[in-house]
């Protein structure tokens, strides 16, 4: 049994990227279908990112899904980068203007989920072997089995939504798509807890035995983070062991603040630089993590993420109502200007603040020498903090 299906635009993904292009088209009457291979209760159970810059939160204003965003999130006018238990504030608000919201990933989706599903969108999940096809024709197709039964979606356009392991990517030929990647000989053991946070804003900190990153969800649920081996076991990490090791890396001063309890949710994550190039071929449009990674020092991934939508959405309004279609051919090279310059903060960023177990003393002291300067230039000082609340869109 097969059945067809036509829509506008065929969205392979259901994650915070599918469901805000979803929405944002849905807002000019542009009609989509969201297709994902986990159900909802998997995709917003997924702990991610959570520091929202100011792009990200408009373009959640413009979907209409802020409302729990603005009561809820945390508005930080600045963070803290410490090396050794020595500590430097920047200061965000004082050097931009702008400030960053601290808001869970998990609750981004849920929102963007509640708003789709009260205006009617059409979803897919636990489908299987999705396969778009025709993409350089004018009639792109994407295949996939539901319950057993072949379904076709008849399109005009597909959005690869659907992060670094999905279909989308591979649909572009070998010889059309150039990968570039650095992976990390390292990863990040992250653990949230019903507990205040150390800080009332995020502390990045450099210890000789590694990285840590204090960081919350809410004013009574944190989250930490520290760097770990990229084989290591979750099984060797007891609560008190990491406890332990993250409050002699976040240094005293922060650490006499730190309450500690029984975690509820731990696991180590690997970290990768990652982008593939075109972010369009033929029909087919690539956005976040299907077609960029980065490490999570810095927090661009959501956002990246999110500007590409903000790019692709308004390309696809332009050309359904305004029968304009230069943002859709200007879209690859439109996104990947900013993909590159959030991927040269977040290796700076994650070079300045890790151990690299191949570094030399000489390197250890370049790391030393580059906090130092940041600490006395109000210049380089407001780089960085122009790079962690988002440079702009073009």
């Amino acid at each position: 049994m097969s059945t067809t299906i036509k829509t506008q635009v065929c969205i392979i993904g259901a994650g915070p990227s599918g469901l805000l292009l979803a929405q944002l088209l849905a807002n000019s009457g542009i009609d989509t279908v969201v297709l994902d291979r986990k159900d909802r209760a998997y995709i917003e159970g997924r702990i991610r990112a959570g520091v929202l810059e100011q792009g990200t939160v408009t373009a959640l204003e413009e979907a209409g899904a802020a409302e729990r965003l603005h009561r809820e999130g945390l508005t930080h006018d600045g963070f803290e980068l410490a090396f050794d238990g020595i500590r430097h504030r920047i200061d965000i608000a004082a050097l931009t203007g702008k400030t960053v919201t601290v808001y869970g990933q998990t609750e981004v989706t849920k929102d963007l989920f509640d708003k789709r599903y009260a205006e009617g969108q059409v979803f897919y999940f636990n489908v299987e072997d999705v396969k778009p096809t025709n993409l350089k024709s004018d009639q792109p197709a994407v295949h996939f089995t539901k319950d057993g039964e072949n379904i076709v979606v008849e399109c005009d356009y597909v959005a690869g939504c659907d992060g670094f392991h999905g279909v989308s990517r591979r649909a572009i030929p070998a010889d059309v798509l150039k990968t570039y990647e650095r992976i990390y000989p390292f990863g990040w053991l992250g653990i949230l807890v019903e507990k205040p946070p150390v800080s009332h804003e995020l502390i990045y900190a450099n210890h000789e035995r590694g990285f840590a990153l204090a960081s919350m969800r809410s004013d009574t649920r944190s989250r930490y983070y520290i760097q770990c081996g990229v084989n290591d076991d979750l099984a060797n990490w007891s609560d008190d062991r990491f406890w332990e090791e993250f409050a002699l890396r976040l240094g005293p001063d922060a650490a006499a603040n730190l309450q500690t309890g029984p975690s509820f949710e731990k696991s180590i994550a690997p970290l990768r630089s990652f982008v593939a190039e075109p972010m369009r071929y033929g029909n087919l449009f690539l956005a976040g993590d299907a077609a960029h990674i980065v490490p999570p020092t810095g927090a661009k991934g959501l956002n990246l993420a999110a500007s590409d939508i903000r790019i692709l959405s308004r390309a696809l309004v332009e050309h359904y109502k305004n029968n304009n279609d230069h943002y859709m051919d200007t879209y690859s090279a439109t996104a990947l200007a900013r993909v590159w310059k959030g991927e040269r903060f977040s290796w700076q960023l994650s070079a300045l603040m890790h151990q690299f177990p191949d570094h030399s003393p000489f390197e250890r002291k370049m790391q030393r020498a580059e906090f130092d300067y940041i600490m006395g230039s109000e210049a380089a000082s407001r780089s960085i903090a122009e790079n962690y609340v988002g440079l702009p869109l073009e």
